[in-house]
């Protein structure tokens, strides 16, 4: 809402000059009124400092490219170079797949400027690190670098010490496709069971824990996983999964291998319950939708490890420790955001009416009232 609030201080909300739907839309709206009495450039330097939050930005005038990267470097954004041009993209393999080499990362409170004559470097504000670790869980590809350090590496040695941590007896390692599966092969190395496909996956189905609704969310998931039951009939299975966030996937895969003829199901989790929503960008909802706070977000651990384990329908649940998933990062802890496994928000949160997923939307819905209703008083 302070973006907002910017905005509409400035004008830019007024009688219908502005359509925008979301944050990144009234920041660029906020960079273009400051442009008009300078530089785009010298706009986005007395901006960005005074925006409070996660982002990363990447914009065009007509001669200049742009990207810029919030103090605290919540979000990945890296440089490539090609023969005859720079890429700026939010992961590496985007830059490999257009024949880019990387040149290196945009550093947390950085604006960079490329042009004809160059590139130049700009700081901001002093950077603060606080790379969101959900990248290395889940969100990153597998085949893009953070930190310097393969994600598909730290994965898997996620897996491996999720197996030191919390060993079971099992005959066949499954990974949930596709974030679960390379946890999965370190699982296997460590524990010495077999690893094997027991699921298959529709790549045409997007990721189901940030689809709207319910209803949408299970049925995306039958459609997203299927078993392959000569692989799995008659096999006690480790499920190794890279979250429970509201368990709607866990409790449909449970059923279904069960139904496809496993005698036991014990999943692995190569992430720390999450328990408290994300402000950054990511949509982790409420507390109340987490399935990890079922129990309330002050229940002792082993109460909470149970009701989860009682509602994906597991033999056994085990998740992996914070520690041990920080450490396979190779980053220092006090350079990574787990506040959505801690509650420890790097930024400071505004009030909890400024915060929802839909606060800007409402914002804009006031806004365009109050117009409406300026716009009929004024009428003759």
């Amino acid at each position: 809402t302070e973006l907002a609030d910017r905005a509409r201080a400035a004008g830019l909300l007024n009688h219908g000059e502005s359509c925008a739907t979301t944050d990144s839309d009234i920041l660029g709206a906020l960079l273009a009124n400051g442009a008009a009495d300078s530089s785009i450039e010298q706009a986005a330097l007395e901006l960005l400092p005074t925006v409070r939050g996660a982002f990363c930005l990447v914009f065009m005038d007509e001669n200049t490219l742009y990207a810029a990267r919030d103090p605290f470097g919540v979000r990945p954004l890296s440089l490539g170079r090609l023969d005859r041009g720079w890429v700026v993209a939010s992961e590496t393999a985007a830059l490999d797949i257009v024949g880019a080499s990387f040149v290196r990362d945009i550093e947390p409170g950085e604006l960079l400027a490329i042009d004809a004559d160059g590139m130049r470097s700009s700081r901001f504000a002093p950077p603060t690190p606080k790379g969101c670790v959900f990248e290395y869980v889940y969100l990153a590809r597998p085949d893009s670098n953070l930190g310097g350090r393969s994600v598909h590496a730290t994965r898997v040695d996620i897996g491996r010490r999720l197996a030191r941590e919390k060993p079971v007896e099992a005959d066949l390692v499954i990974g949930v496709p596709d974030s679960g599966t390379p946890a999965a092969v370190g699982y296997a190395q460590e524990s010495g069971i077999p690893f094997g496909q027991g699921l298959t996956k529709n790549a045409y189905v997007g990721r189901t824990f940030i689809q709207p609704s319910q209803t949408i969310r299970q049925l995306g998931i039958r459609l997203k996983l299927n078993p392959l039951r000569d692989v799995i009939r008659g096999k006690r299975l480790v499920v190794v999964d890279d979250s429970i966030v509201r368990g709607n996937t866990q409790r449909a895969l449970v059923r279904m291998l069960r139904e496809a003829g496993a005698v036991e199901v014990h999943v692995r989790i190569a992430s720390p319950p999450v328990k408290w929503p994300c402000f950054y960008g990511i949509d982790f909802a409420t507390p109340a939708e987490l399935i990890a706070n079922a129990q309330g977000t002050q229940a002792a651990v082993g109460e909470m490890l149970e009701t989860v384990r009682q509602a994906i329908g597991a033999d056994t649940l085990g998740y992996i420790s914070q520690h041990a998933m920080v450490a396979a990062t190779e980053q220092p802890a006090s350079r990574l955001c787990c506040a959505c496994f801690d509650g420890e928000y790097p930024i400071e949160l505004p009030s909890a009416t400024a915060l929802g997923k839909n606060v800007v939307e409402n914002m804009l819905a006031a806004v365009q009232a109050d117009n409406d209703n300026a716009s009929a008083l004024s009428r003759p």
